[in-house]
């Protein structure tokens, strides 16, 4: 073999290699619908852009969506399936239902794309997208979504209810909540501060008005005033389960620190919200991002961005939905 030729050839073997090393270091990558869809993204950002400007509290509601995708089986948009008669799906949990919204607008992105370049770009890397997007639109640090998940095939209710954390834990159980996900401590307060828009139901934290325990009717880590306005918004006794209030009321439509500047100030809506200040690392962690609003932008980007990779399917494994409601 001439000197050429051996060159040729080690550097075909070294390109194979790295791209074999890229595959298994990376099953998701940045820009990876650029060949076989290019428009995918551009797509699903304009119709997150017409629902933000219809609804602005949609952009809460896709970024929880993700979340709570992500928390259960992965991120394989198993969240979007319907239940029928013989299972009850995901979305159908009480952790999701009436919580989550924003389903439609990724029903729309979904028809887009599929008119575009049918059986491409699969639901999972849809609602990642348009969680990104949602975050940008509402003031957050854009980023780049790594990309290339499948669909799943299952979504069980179950499931739901015990992998995603209620709004009644304490810091321990949140941290080992994030742990079980590969999400470190840090990780954790920092996407907390997801909890600086959209809206939550009264049923979530009534509990810390008029029932918070054997001794105490009122969670005294509570601020008065601030609960004294949340009684007004949520009657007790009150049977009305559309009742909502904003998360931050400060500024509900944007993705800033004054969620931080809440919890610090004990308006925290959520007993997870408040534990934060509980233990010594985490509640020096709120004042950080709560003084920093670049530092906690550029961290909450970067933590969506792992979040995003949780138990992803690739290649073989899942499949891409022509419709995200229903499994091929």
């Amino acid at each position: 073999m001439s000197s050429g030729m051996l060159y040729n050839f080690l550097l075909v073997t070294l390109v194979l290699l790295s791209c074999s090393f890229i595959e298994l270091k990376a099953q998701l990558q940045v820009g990876f619908y650029t060949q076989s869809c290019w428009l995918a993204e551009f797509i699903v950002k304009n119709e997150v852009r017409n629902a933000f400007m219809r609804d602005k509290g949609l952009a809460a509601g896709l970024v929880r969506m993700h979340f709570h995708d992500c928390f259960v089986r992965g991120c394989d948009a198993s969240v979007l399936i319907d239940s029928t008669s013989a299972n009850s799906a995901e979305k159908d949990s009480p952790a999701n239902n009436p919580g989550l919204r924003g389903f439609e607008v990724i029903d729309r992105a979904k028809t887009m794309v599929e008119a575009a370049c049918r059986g491409v770009v699969s639901c999972a890397d849809i609602l990642a997208f348009a969680a990104r997007d949602s975050i940008e639109m509402t003031g957050g640090l854009g980023y780049d979504v790594p990309a290339g998940r499948k669909d799943g095939r299952i979504s069980k209710a179950s499931e739901a209810t015990a992998s995603l954390p209620p709004p009644t834990n304490n810091v321990s159980q949140l941290t080992q909540t994030f742990i079980n996900k590969g999400l470190t401590q840090e990780e954790m307060v920092t996407l907390s501060g997801a909890h600086t828009i959209g809206r939550s139901h009264c049923t979530s934290f009534s509990n810390r008005l008029y029932s918070f325990n054997t001794t105490t009717m009122q969670d005294p880590s509570l601020d008065m005033t601030y609960a004294g306005q949340l009684k007004q918004q949520c009657p007790q006794g009150s049977t009305d389960v559309n009742l909502v209030v904003q998360m931050n009321p400060s500024s509900p439509n944007t993705t800033d620190v004054n969620y931080y500047t809440d919890v610090l100030a004990n308006r925290g809506l959520f007993t997870s919200d408040q534990t934060l200040l509980t233990n010594a690392a985490t509640a020096n962690q709120v004042s950080q991002n709560a003084g920093n609003p670049m530092l906690w932008r550029s961290k909450f980007a970067a933590a969506m961005v792992k979040m995003g990779q949780i138990g992803v399917l690739t290649g073989a494994a899942g499949e891409i939905r022509a419709n995200c409601r229903v499994i091929n």
